[in-house]
């Protein structure tokens, strides 16, 4: 398996994380990466050590990334993000972190976060008019499909093959 250095930054170039993880494959939605519980993540504000393992869909050209948790994680963390760079050899993943995200719980509805801090780093930052609009575009279109009664890939069944696959000798 690869493994890929994932670096998530801030609008302005603070790092908002930074952990490793392996890639699993790709498909029609975008590349699977994996990560195990007790990996090790950098943030600006001192970091953590991850609680429980995952599975991480990063799609091309899209302006979000979705995560897919073993519990007590929530089922599904959708970032809203700038679309993803990957370094010319695939080893490093680069993201921008646009502050909103959408969760659905284990058992629950989803919901928005961040909204505050995404309205703070919008004046602070100088996020453009653009990164605005599709920030909270994408922000109300994910919150639509990671519902549960929508049916909508790879929100509803597809992530679960990748996290077993990811709970394997040769995943995370």
């Amino acid at each position: 398996m690869t493994t890929v250095t994932v670096d998530i930054r801030k609008y302005d170039g603070r790092l908002s994380a930074r952990w490793r993880a392996r890639l699993l494959g790709a498909d029609a939605h975008g590349s699977w990466l994996a990560t195990a519980q007790g990996v090790p993540v950098e943030s600006a504000s001192g970091g953590w050590i991850t609680r429980f393992p995952y599975v991480m869909v990063v799609p091309p050209d899209a302006w979000w990334t979705a995560t897919f948790c073993r519990p007590p994680g929530p089922e599904i963390y959708c970032d809203v993000c700038t679309p993803a760079r990957w370094t010319a050899d695939g080893a490093e993943l680069h993201l921008v972190d646009l502050d909103l995200d959408v969760v659905r719980p284990h058992g629950a509805p989803p919901h928005v976060e961040d909204e505050e801090e995404f309205a703070e780093h919008q004046a602070s930052f100088g996020y453009p008019e653009e990164l605005v609009n599709r920030a909270r575009s994408t922000c109300a279109w994910l919150r639509d499909v990671v519902r549960r009664d929508v049916g909508v890939e790879p929100f509803s069944s597809t992530y679960r093959g990748w996290l077993a696959r990811a709970d394997g000798p040769d995943g995370a």
